[in-house]
């Protein structure tokens, strides 16, 4: 299976960059499945539902959120109606939507989406992303139940991700990391199969400080001193994610590839 997964999506320009790229990817690359991070989609913080249905209608089977997953407030409400999107599994019990679920990608094949959010240096405690995690692939084994997976990783340290990835080695078919922004150049088969990068970066505009425009942030770093709201960066964006191609029989990768498309981070695909 050819399996698409997509990084943080930054508002406007963010968004511009999935509804450019991702119906001519999915062609061009014969995707059978497609899942995007959508968690600072509109104006750098959450989701909405409009927009949601954007990057869904734009080529996007699942979209992930993060720790601001209901920033926006009519999320609470779409999340219940649109099993597309998934919310942290470790989040708050009460939260509406589900953490985890199947869907069913090309020829009927099925793939499971679950995200999990971290512990270290995280704003606010959530649940352990471990056992949550490890329950869920316990019921979803690949190769039996579910012909793929994919778990995304939203955490802030570089070396929780990796733990989770070598956790779900094997089980899993894809471990990616969301949330800081910033690609790694780390993509990999870990020894038992699963598919990993850290992070996967962001679908936004690199001229920028993490996505947002650059004067704020550094007033607040060279002074200290707070004087605007983060405004998101409008310029061209690169669309940044991970390819990865996965045996049916065994859910296993068997391919991995980094891959940027228009902006400034231009790479080659998965050829």
């Amino acid at each position: 299976m050819k399996i698409l997964f997509l990084g943080d999506v930054m508002g406007r320009a963010g968004r511009a960059a999935i509804t450019t790229h991702l119906r001519r990817l999915r062609t061009d690359w014969k995707l059978d499945f497609v899942v995007v991070n959508g968690e600072n989609a509109t104006g750098g913080m959450g989701l909405s539902g409009a927009h949601a249905q954007t990057i869904l209608d734009a080529g996007a089977d699942v979209i992930t959120l993060g720790d601001h997953a209901f920033d926006q407030k009519d999320m609470l409400t779409f999340i219940a109606q649109e099993s597309r999107v998934i919310r942290p599994l470790n989040y708050s019990k009460a939260a509406p939507g589900a953490g985890a679920r199947v869907f069913e990608a090309t020829r009927g094949r099925k793939v499971l989406v679950t995200q999990v959010l971290g512990q270290v240096f995280m704003k606010r405690p959530f649940d352990d992303p471990f056992s949550a995690i490890d329950a869920t692939l316990r019921q979803y084994p690949v190769g039996g139940q579910v012909q793929a997976s994919l778990v995304d990783v939203h955490c802030e340290a570089t070396s929780e991700k990796m733990a989770m990835g070598h956790f779900c080695d094997g089980r899993a078919s894809i471990v990616v990391g969301t949330h800081t922004h910033v690609p790694t150049a780390d993509a990999m088969i870990l020894p038992s199969g699963t598919a990993y990068q850290t992070d996967a970066g962001m679908c936004g505009d690199y001229n920028s400080v993490i996505g947002m425009q650059k004067e704020e942030p550094l007033r607040r770093f060279i002074t200290g001193m707070p004087k605007a709201r983060f405004t998101p960066a409008m310029e061209e964006a690169t669309l940044s994610g991970l390819y990865v191609e996965t045996d049916d029989l065994t859910g296993k990768a068997t391919k991995v590839a980094m891959v940027r498309e228009g902006g400034k981070l231009q790479m080659a695909g998965p050829s």
